[in-house]
């Protein structure tokens, strides 16, 4: 009799299996953004994409004003050579504009944001003057023209400060509150259900803080699916622990179907014969693509399920994560409309020997640094089993080696994947 194994993550490469590169282009390519927009108040507005660009209804600065505390002068006031005497005819405040004109040998003392009066061009920081008095003496070294911020510095009437597709953080924000934009038109909430597959899963809802049946475990991918689900930007459907049951299996990825611009799911999609996601997901999905050289991840089913998009991850938790940031999250932001996409990667020095094997792309856990030359460097975080969550808990990073790369000795380069990039 011949035994037919099934390949682990830990099996050598398939020929069989998919580049990362190519599911990716694959990925792309078979994903719509969605256009449905909704107006939400600025206030409401982190974390969501832009449906249409925003023009400035206002310059910015509106009129000219001092960037500096001094006084304000024309240019033609500033000597030639050595020194000269200006007359001081009034006081500018932010908010308390002077209607003063200034001509030549005159000046105001003028503070930072007041706008500039009638016949200033110039403002002498007040570390460069010497007030006497009713007088103020400047020197040749003045230059015209400096420390003045002129109107539309910022922004220019009528220009696109924010452009569809952007992704609205504090800088956004606070640009839009700048100019007097009050509501914003954003690509309404994506929807994504999740649910976790296995008899030997147990919540922590009636478990927790109790001792599990042998064979048992709580199940902690769909702890780790909603703390990375949860987005302003994201309404999430948890539906639970379904059991290793075909019938409820084609029922629970139905019923996410009808709900979900998105459906997630975790375990199951390997080729067992308790793998019923991966059944069902034949049975009722298109499939894009399914085993990946990659590692963790190999078993990842990527596709549709009627109009929704599908992703069946891996059960083992680190797994999870990996699949999650590499494939969900560049999904969910392409369902958006999002310019920015891919995760943000960099080049470090490895500080640590890592073992691989060409062939597959790998994703290690790291923790990153800098050395006494200022250079980013990276460590690994120790054993990198895709059952070892802690392994994700005591990183900051990601370690991505290419496919075509062996082992990984100290000193070597290596890309990183910082968790700023990828969970902000």
């Amino acid at each position: 009799m011949t035994i037919e194994k099934q390949p682990s993550c830990d099996d050598p490469i398939e020929p069989a299996l998919l580049p990362v590169s190519d599911a990716r282009r694959r990925m792309a390519s078979s994903i719509s953004p969605i256009n449905d927009a909704e107006t939400v108040h600025l206030s409401d507005a982190l974390a969501r994409v832009l449906a249409k660009d925003i023009h400035s209804p206002r310059a910015v600065p509106p009129q000219s004003n001092s960037a500096m505390d001094g006084y304000a002068i024309s240019r033609d006031s500033i000597p030639s050579s050595g020194e000269t005497t200006l007359q001081l005819i009034g006081t500018a405040w932010a908010g308390k504009p002077c209607d003063q004109t200034v001509e030549q040998g005159q000046a105001i003392r003028i503070f930072t944001g007041a706008i500039m009066p009638t016949g200033a061009d110039t403002v002498v920081i007040q570390e460069h003057a010497m007030q006497v008095d009713a007088t103020v003496r400047i020197d040749a070294d003045v230059q015209a023209g400096k420390n003045v911020r002129p109107v539309g510095e910022d922004v220019q009437l009528g220009e696109c400060v924010l452009r569809a597709g952007t992704t609205m953080g504090a800088a956004e924000i606070g640009v839009l509150a700048s100019l007097g934009i009050d509501t914003v038109d954003v690509i309404r909430k994506i929807r994504v259900a999740f649910f976790s597959t296995g008899d030997e899963l147990r919540t922590l809802d009636g478990h927790a803080g109790t001792e599990l049946p042998l064979g048992m475990l709580f199940d902690s991918n769909r702890y780790t699916l909603k703390a990375l689900l949860t987005s302003p930007a994201i309404e999430i459907i948890d539906l639970g622990v379904v059991p290793d049951d075909a019938d409820k299996t084609r029922a629970a990825l139905s019923d996410a179907a009808k709900q979900a611009d998105l459906v997630v799911t975790s375990g199951g999609i390997s080729a067992g014969d308790a793998d019923f996601v991966a059944q069902v997901f034949q049975e009722q999905g298109q499939v894009s693509f399914w085993k990946l050289a990659m590692r963790p991840g190999r078993p990842l089913a990527f596709g549709h399920v009627n109009d929704a998009v599908f992703f069946g991850l891996p059960g083992n938790p680190v797994a999870v994560v990996v699949t999650y940031l590499q494939f969900v999250k560049p999904a969910i932001k392409q369902l958006q409309g999002a310019i920015r996409v891919e995760p943000v990667t960099l080049s470090a020095i490895s500080s640590s020997a890592m073992r691989k094997t060409p062939g597959r792309m790998e994703f290690q856990r790291g923790m990153l640094s800098h050395n006494d030359h200022g250079q980013l460097t990276v460590a690994s975080t120790g054993k990198q089993g895709a059952g070892r969550l802690t392994s994700v808990a005591q990183a900051d990073c990601l370690i991505v080696l290419e496919p075509e790369q062996g082992k990984v000795e100290v000193g070597d380069a290596v890309k990183v994947q910082p968790f700023f990039g990828l969970l902000g």
